[in-house]
């Protein structure tokens, strides 16, 4: 019995709220539960009150907290639901194109909308261009949009992610990265209406910061010993080397090695590299549990049953 949630993520978008919940309406299936949730990331308009009177879901945070806060609040909040949309509140996503979203997400977990002709200054269609091929020269998944805000996921997808930073735009490499399969379908992708944009230079250097984090991360995360200990072994050797060449120096040479600056550098290169060492090993232990719970989700692996299944008509939750 499929529960479907559509997670609107907004800031000062009260003018466009009531179109979009419309459009978002009008593209569901009659015959599927669903409910909007419209998450208020600290707007100063009325975007929270008129979301409320349309018969949406609301969540709000008194100040703003950022998209990926904002996202992962929405994410908690439909626990309850098999199947989560989402799109941006300022009418660039088009609602219409739900239902084929849902109809790729059924051979995949997570399916992307890659908005092939984008409606948006030059700027920012160049930005999204370089990341977008900066994330394909730095990893296997191979998107064209990956920061688009349309997306469709399963339940199991965001169970396993966990948005920190400005991660929202990398959701799909976090997917992919946990093992889930991810798709993307060309989608419509309209002028902004209303308000303003509110991208800047910031995020040029904020997007490739959260995805150096995202790629070690999930390449060590739970090997902590790979990244620390083999760190610690290089640096441990190369102080070791240092203090075999002062050895020689002073057995074979002769030569005073008492105020040599390398003796230091040799001791302090040496004990560092205990230190990474040890630290990952402190490392693996604490991660040992959680380990054990990971291997635990294991289970003998079943065929998809092909297409979503469509529910008899119910009354739509939250209308």
């Amino acid at each position: 019995m499929m529960r479907l949630a559509v997670v609107v993520p907004v800031l000062n978008e009260a003018a466009s709220l009531p179109q979009l919940l419309d459009e978002v309406r009008d593209a569901l299936d009659p015959g599927i539960e669903h409910a909007i949730f419209v998450v208020d990331d600290g707007s100063t308009d009325d975007s929270a009150a008129v979301a409320g009177s349309l018969g949406a879901r609301v969540l709000r945070s008194p100040r703003n907290v950022g998209k990926s806060a904002a996202l992962q609040a929405g994410f908690d909040a439909t626990a309850d639901f098999d199947v989560v949309i989402t799109l941006d509140g300022d009418l660039q996503d088009d609602p219409s194109e739900i239902p084929r979203l849902l109809d790729a997400l059924a051979d995949h977990d997570l399916v992307n909308g890659w908005k092939a002709e984008r409606r948006d200054r030059a700027l920012r269609r160049l930005q999204s261009r370089v990341f977008g091929r900066f994330v394909r020269f730095m990893t296997d998944l191979d998107l064209k949009d990956i920061n688009s805000g349309l997306k469709a996921y399963r339940r199991e997808v965001l169970d396993a992610i966990q948005l920190t930073g400005d991660q929202h735009r990398l959701i799909p490499l976090l997917a992919f990265n946990a093992g889930f399969s991810v798709t993307e379908i060309a989608v419509n992708h309209r002028p902004r209406a209303h308000g303003r944009s509110r991208f800047g230079a910031g995020r040029l250097f904020r997007g490739p910061m959260d995805l150096v984090t995202v790629i070690f991360l999930s390449k060590y995360g739970l090997r902590p010993l790979h990244a620390l200990g083999g760190a610690g072994v290089v640096v441990g050797l190369a102080g070791a080397a240092l203090a075999l060449y002062l050895t020689y120096l002073r057995l074979a040479a002769g030569e005073p090695i008492g105020d040599r600056p390398l003796l230091l550098l040799s001791v302090l290169l040496i004990v560092t590299g205990v230190q990474l060492f040890v630290s990952g090993l402190i490392g693996e232990m604490i991660l040992r549990p959680r380990r054990a719970v990971l291997h635990s989700r294991f289970r003998p692996s079943q065929e998809r049953a092909g297409k979503l299944v469509k529910m008899a008509p119910a009354k739509a939750v939250g209308e």
